[in-house]
């Protein structure tokens, strides 16, 4: 019986100790189970990220194939910015350079010292000559005897020779290369291959001063230009223009000289002819080139103006001569030559011509100051 009691006892001790052991192992393994699946969840979180780093470092083929695509734009681009950069930079150290101011040629008048001449009227032609038409009374003289390049005055001499050889006018002129400005390299709304009768030719020649329209007038007089140059000279010389000089029928070349008097001289002879007065103060003229109007207008903005009775005029330019003009015209009851010559601005010989015309009326209005206005470069 004892001994029965001895074995339960030892059974239920060996089973309370493996108890005891089972709740002391229990909260060490789930430590150690808990422990574990923290190191689990780490290295699949290590495993992601690696693959994600994988993934942004291999793109899949659609996003390299675009990447490529845009690639050599952006590296077009990029390079482009490179380069303004690196120009940039370099513009920044390059030193700035400065464009030295290259003053207008000067006239032969302003090269004289012309324009030092000073007159009672403060004229800014270098040169100036008004006469009385029927009396040859001169009122106003500044330089008169200089001789000196008169650009398209010239015409006002070719168009004398076309009238008073009495061609025919409606004959039909072709512009040619000829025609064409190798001095001054002008321009001209008469291209090579426009067909004109002489007298449309003429009649823009004298009113606008059409440059290729004077040397196909002197191209085809009878004999050609040679002949017709010559005749321009010994034209001169026959009207009493002793100073005067010409090589061609435009102008545009500065050899084409004469003085304030032998412009006078012309201007005389020329208001003679009825055809001359009529073209030179013609407002405007069209003519028809192909299928286009082409409409000209006078180079005198005068002849419009209705305080104006001009019988007679011409304009000219070219560097070596300034601003140049001549006029007829009748000035309280009196008819005037007016030359001005080397004027300085582009409306200056305008208002020459108004100030002279001032003055007269004034004089005219006081009829004891008749005082000549006399200036050269001897008497200044």
């Amino acid at each position: 019986m004892q001994a029965r009691h001895r074995i339960a006892a030892r059974f239920f001790q060996v089973l309370a100790f493996t108890a005891l052991s089972v709740s002391l192992a229990a909260p060490a393994a789930h430590a150690a189970e808990k422990k574990k699946a923290v190191v689990a969840k780490k290295q699949a979180v290590s495993s992601s990220t690696k693959k994600s780093a994988a993934k942004a470092e291999k793109p899949s083929r659609k996003s390299a194939a675009v990447a490529k695509a845009k690639g050599g734009k952006s590296a077009r681009v990029t390079a482009s910015l490179g380069k303004s950069s690196r120009l940039s930079a370099r513009s920044a150290k390059a030193p700035v350079r400065t464009v030295a101011y290259t003053p207008p040629p000067q006239s032969f008048g302003q090269i004289a010292g012309l324009h030092d001449v000073q007159d009672p009227l403060a004229l800014q032609s270098s040169v100036a000559l008004v006469i009385d038409q029927d009396t040859k009374e001169v009122l106003l003289s500044k330089n008169e005897g200089a001789v000196l390049p008169i650009a398209s005055l010239t015409k006002l001499m070719t168009g004398l020779l076309v009238s008073e050889a009495h061609l025919n006018m409606d004959e039909s002129i072709t512009i040619t290369q000829d025609d064409v400005d190798t001095e001054k390299f002008s321009r001209s709304r008469l291209s090579v291959g426009t067909t004109l009768t002489r007298g449309e030719l003429l009649h823009l020649a004298l009113m606008s001063s059409e440059n290729r329209a004077a040397h196909a007038l002197g191209r085809t007089y009878p004999g050609g230009m040679e002949v017709f140059v010559a005749k321009m000279n010994a034209k001169a010389r026959q009207i009493g223009m002793m100073s005067t000089h010409y090589v061609e029928p435009t102008g545009l070349s500065s050899s084409n000289q004469a003085s304030a008097r032998d412009l006078a001289q012309l201007v005389s002879v020329a208001h003679n002819d009825p055809l001359l007065r009529e073209l030179t103060t013609s407002p405007s003229y069209e003519v028809e080139v192909g299928r286009r109007t082409l409409q000209f207008n006078n180079t005198n903005r005068l002849v419009k103006s209705p305080s104006w009775d001009i019988g007679l005029q011409k304009t000219g330019f070219i560097n070596e001569a300034g601003r140049c003009l001549v006029m007829q015209a009748q000035v309280s009851g009196r008819k005037l030559i007016m030359v001005f010559l080397d004027s300085a601005g582009k409306f200056s010989r305008l208002a020459d011509a108004e100030r002279v015309r001032n003055w007269v009326e004034q004089r005219s209005s006081h009829p004891g100051s008749h005082v000549m206005a006399h200036a050269d470069a001897n008497n200044s």
